[in-house]
């Protein structure tokens, strides 16, 4: 989801940050680098999602904030790594500098936010209590939940 998101925020921001180009042109300069990219992003958000499912529970934050917090937690740890990148990524000299790039960061930090909204719509679908069962009795209900044919023609 983030990745297909990716170019509607770069025009947003004016800015050329790219995760998926940042992962793929890590791994292979070559014409399958947005396959890779794209692939290794996929996994990243699959593993965030699981450390995720592991930790929200002990959380003492309402539900409707831990996915965006916990991403946004993740966002400004691990932004400092871009002046690592900066200097060592393979394709560094393709890619926008992130060290002091305030537009990146700001670009980063709402794909960590819309990220971690739907994280937590997630986790508030997937854990919601269950609806309570319709009464069981079939003498004084149908099965559409209004009363029975049989019931009401009987004479008790």
């Amino acid at each position: 989801m983030w990745a297909l998101e990716q170019p509607l925020d770069k025009a947003l921001f004016s800015s050329s940050y790219d995760d998926v180009e940042v992962l793929g042109k890590a791994v292979t300069r070559g014409d399958g680098w947005y396959a890779t990219g794209f692939a290794l992003h996929v996994q990243n958000g699959a593993v965030f999602g699981a450390v995720y499912a592991n930790l929200a529970p002990v959380l003492p934050i309402p539900p409707a904030l831990r996915g965006p917090f916990v991403a946004l937690v993740q966002h400004a740890a691990f932004w400092p790594l871009g002046a690592l990148s900066d200097r060592i990524h393979p394709a560094r000299k393709e890619l926008p500098a992130l060290t002091g790039n305030r537009r990146a960061f700001a670009q980063a930090a709402w794909r960590h936010l819309l990220f971690g909204v739907v994280l937590g719509e997630l986790e508030r679908r997937l854990n919601a209590a269950p609806e309570p069962a319709p009464p069981q009795s079939e003498a004084a209900f149908s099965s559409n939940g209004h009363g029975s044919l049989e019931h009401a023609a009987s004479v008790s």
